[in-house]
């Protein structure tokens, strides 16, 4: 039991001790970071006297653009002709057709014009493109005009147009009496034997037309009964008459042609 109670109390001593060096340990440490704080802060100099209150601003200047090339021209400079003398025949850079020369088919197409008049006959191989003026005797033609086109001589006011010939009528409509009259052959009916066995009688009425050489080329019965129509409209066709003139042109005619069926 003794030897108990003196461990313990030499343990209690040991633990004393150590606490104590923990302590002294912690509080020297703390005292070098204080003293370490403060001797910065009074060797820190922040030149306060050097610095400025005043503001300073700063300005962006944009780049200016870069600048535009100059348009090119597409006229071509043509070169003065090395002659003073001035060309008496046309002169041409190129020998281009008229547009409206269906014999001469351009190898190949475009959207823009060529700057070459076309070409104009006599034009020969220049470096510039002239037309000589119009011959000052010339009579013909736009004054102050070019070229070397043919005069045209137009006559005066073209005559008079001779007047139409009347035209008569196309078909001359003529009474049976007259149509009679200019009969050549005119065969009578055939009586149907229908109407002899019952001893029908009547009259049939026939309209003609008759052509420029006489020959009948219609017939129609417009009355009469049904059972003798046939027959006078047969009798008709077979009929001719004299041609008929108006003037000295031949014309139809139209008329009618009156049958009477009478039984014996």
């Amino acid at each position: 039991m003794f030897n108990n109670l003196i461990e313990s109390t030499s343990h209690a001593r040991e633990f004393k001790r150590r606490g104590s060096f923990l302590l002294f340990t912690t509080a020297t440490y703390l005292v070098l970071f204080v003293v370490t704080g403060v001797v910065s802060i009074y060797a820190y100099d922040a030149h306060l006297e050097a610095q400025n209150t005043e503001l300073e601003l700063l300005t962006f200047v944009p780049v200016p653009p870069p600048e535009a090339a100059p348009p090119v021209r597409n006229d071509p400079v043509r070169p003065a002709s090395p002659s003073d003398r001035v060309p008496r025949l046309p002169t041409r850079t190129d020998m281009i057709s008229s547009t409206s020369d269906p014999t001469r088919v351009p190898p190949t197409t475009g959207i823009t014009a060529s700057d070459v008049p076309p070409w104009r006959p006599g034009a020969v191989i220049s470096s510039i493109n002239y037309d000589p003026p119009a011959p000052p005797a010339s009579v013909h033609g736009i004054r102050g005009g070019t070229g070397t086109t043919p005069v045209v001589n137009i006559p005066d006011d073209p005559p008079p147009a001779p007047a139409p010939a009347p035209v008569g009528p196309k078909v001359l409509r003529v009474s049976s009496t007259v149509l009679q009259g200019k009969a050549v052959f005119l065969p009578k009916p055939t009586y149907p034997a229908m109407a002899r066995q019952i001893r029908l009688q009547g009259t049939v009425i026939v309209q003609v037309l008759i052509d420029e050489q006489g020959k009948v080329v219609s017939a129609k019965a417009v009355s009469g009964h049904p059972i003798l129509v046939p027959g006078a409209q047969q009798a008709a066709m077979q009929a001719r008459f004299a041609p008929t003139k108006l003037g000295d042109q031949p014309v139809k005619v139209s008329g009618v042609i009156t049958y009477n069926f009478v039984t014996q």
